[in-house]
């Protein structure tokens, strides 16, 4: 059996060198503030240092070695989507990011699988970035941010992008960037533990309120770090619905719960009880492996994390470990 990581993030080389040569002319601005390079997207997005681990290629084959992951879904850095950018130059980058990822992972096409990058800021254009990179670039599917330069995933205009996604039936990764702006959650290392799965929860909760999820029901959407707070507050979100429908329910007639199960969550969870009640609230046929491979918050024991959740059969574990992601890029409408 193959296992399968879907949460991994890489800054192949030859982007960044991309980045220094011709960034300033897509609105991407390179420098070094002492603590290594960043970037400044839009002219006003500024992120980093780059992590040179993010580029280790060997470092990171090591790493899976170590975990027991056979095969690796590499996406962005989020932080480095550019949403900031217009439309024109965001599908430039789009494309270029893609290339360039494309040639990263053919260096070891047994151990990579690469997801794309879109413009979101265009859905138009992210809608055909999509297509050209399933279909022409061979991507298995992309990874897209919890908002669109800080516009919620249901408010964004995002129709032509979600026909693009469910019509190639590709996974589609949500993962929490710039968590809670205007959240003070600068003590405690807040802004990673808590402000990471919260924004996904809201990302999530939009999804399901807005009607995204009702009208696009075939889509394949995994969330990141187990969901973020969705799963534990279904109850809750089931109370909104029934108790108060008129503020609640204005844009959905299916029930949140309904609606939830039909996402893929990660692992990324670090305790093997709460991915064991995932697993039994939405299916073990609904969650798959993850490490966020390379940040310190990943799991760089994912295997071993779901060998423990107590009371799965083989063949649930199996199914987690990759038979569920397997089935995911067979049905890729290529």
């Amino acid at each position: 059996m193959t296992t399968f990581d879907i949460h991994a993030h890489c800054i192949p080389p030859r982007l960044i060198d991309l980045l220094r040569e011709e960034g300033s002319r897509l609105g991407i601005e390179l420098a070094n503030d002492g603590r290594g390079e960043h970037a400044v997207i839009g002219g006003r997005v500024n992120l980093g240092p780059f992590r040179p681990i993010l580029s280790d290629l060997e470092a990171r084959l090591e790493a899976m070695d170590d975990a027991g992951v056979d095969v690796q879904l590499i996406s962005s850095w989020i932080d480095l989507t550019a949403y900031a950018l217009d439309g024109t130059a965001g599908a430039e980058y789009s494309r270029l990011f893609n290339e360039i990822l494309v040639d990263e992972a053919a260096k070891h096409p047994d151990r990579f699988m690469p997801m794309g990058t879109v413009p979101l800021q265009d859905p138009v254009a992210a809608a055909g970035e999509l297509e050209f990179a399933v279909r022409h670039l061979g991507m298995a599917g992309a990874q897209i941010a919890t908002t669109v330069d800080g516009t919620d995933l249901d408010a964004a205009g995002l129709d032509p992008f979600w026909e693009a996604a469910e019509a190639l039936r590709c996974p589609i990764v949500i993962h929490p960037c710039d968590p809670l702006p205007g959240v003070d959650l600068s003590r405690n290392f807040l802004d990673n533990m808590v402000g990471r799965p919260a924004e996904s929860s809201i990302a999530v909760a939009h999804l399901l309120f807005g009607g995204t999820l009702e009208r696009f029901p075939e889509l394949v959407i995994c969330v990141v770090h187990g969901g973020g707070f969705i799963p534990y507050q279904l109850g809750r979100l089931q109370r909104g619905f029934d108790a108060v429908p008129q503020l609640a329910a204005q844009n959905i007639t299916r029930p949140p719960g309904e609606l939830a199960r039909l996402l893929y969550y990660d692992t990324v969870l670090h305790d093997p009880a709460p991915i064991a009640f995932l697993v039994d609230l939405v299916g073990p046929d609904h969650v798959v492996l993850g490490t966020d491979y390379p940040f310190p918050m990943g799991d760089s024991r994912p295997v071993e994390t779901v060998n423990s959740i107590p009371g799965l059969s083989d063949e649930e574990r199996n199914l987690i470990l990759g038979g569920n992601v397997a089935r995911m890029l067979e049905a890729v409408k290529r």
